[in-house]
Formats: structure tokens, sequence, C-alpha cells
């Protein structure tokens, strides 16, 4: 095979690759919005009219609610975000340096970030 047959398999399978998940996102998107503003309307009018004595909503001012939730608590995150797959390549940087830190490394760049950012709670006692 030559090289350059194999590129063009490459851009080919490639190619294949970004129609399937645009197909793939025109096709869930617009259904996973559909029902979760649909979850958000049956909740809300379940839920708010009997326990708060507020209004019921239709199906449009849930998925506006629901845009405005995601907006002011920082959209679609969720727990596993925050695992190693998902650090970006600052965070795994990040964590492959502080991995190769010796214990007293670790401790040195503690104090240097309490020092700077104020300390940091947890249920450990503090050092003496």
């Amino acid at each position: 095979m030559t090289p350059e047959g194999g590129v063009q398999h490459e851009v080919k399978r490639r190619t294949e690759w970004i129609v399937k998940r645009i197909m793939f996102a025109l096709i869930f998107v617009p259904i996973a919005i559909f029902v979760f503003g649909e979850i958000v309307h049956l909740l809300w009018n379940w839920l708010m009219p009997s326990l708060f004595h507020l209004s019921a909503i239709t199906f449009w001012q849930a998925l506006g609610l629901m845009v405005l939730s995601w907006l002011l608590f920082g959209g679609l995150r969720g727990a596993g975000r925050f695992g190693p797959r998902h650090r970006g390549p600052w965070g795994r940087r990040m964590w492959a340096r502080w991995e190769e830190m010796t214990p007293e490394d670790r401790d040195k760049f503690r104090d240097w970030a309490r020092g700077r950012c104020g300390p940091v709670p947890s249920s450990a006692p503090p050092k003496a």
C-alpha cells in the first residue's frame, strides 16, 4: 500500500466518523432536549403548585427554566466530569506533576497554596 493510499483511507475513515457524530447529534440532541424539558415540565406542574402555591407552567417555560438553570448552575456537569479522563490536558499535566512529587514537595506546595489562596477546609486536624 502506498503512503498516499493510507492517508486517503485515514481521511475517509475520519470523515465517516465526523458524519456519524453529526447525524447522531442531529437525532439525539432534539430528543434529549424534549425529554429533559418534559421532565422539568411534569415535575414542576406536579410539585410546585401543591408545595409552594405556584402556578403551572407550559412546556416552553419549562425549557426556558432548564436553560436558565444550566446557565446559573454551570451547565451539564456531572460527577463524572472530574474524573481522570475528564481533566483536560492542563489537569492531566498537573496530576502527573503531583504524582511525581515527593511527600515533602507536596507539603511545600500545599503551604504555598494556603498562603496564596487561604486554608483549604478539611476534616483532618491541622498539622502542628
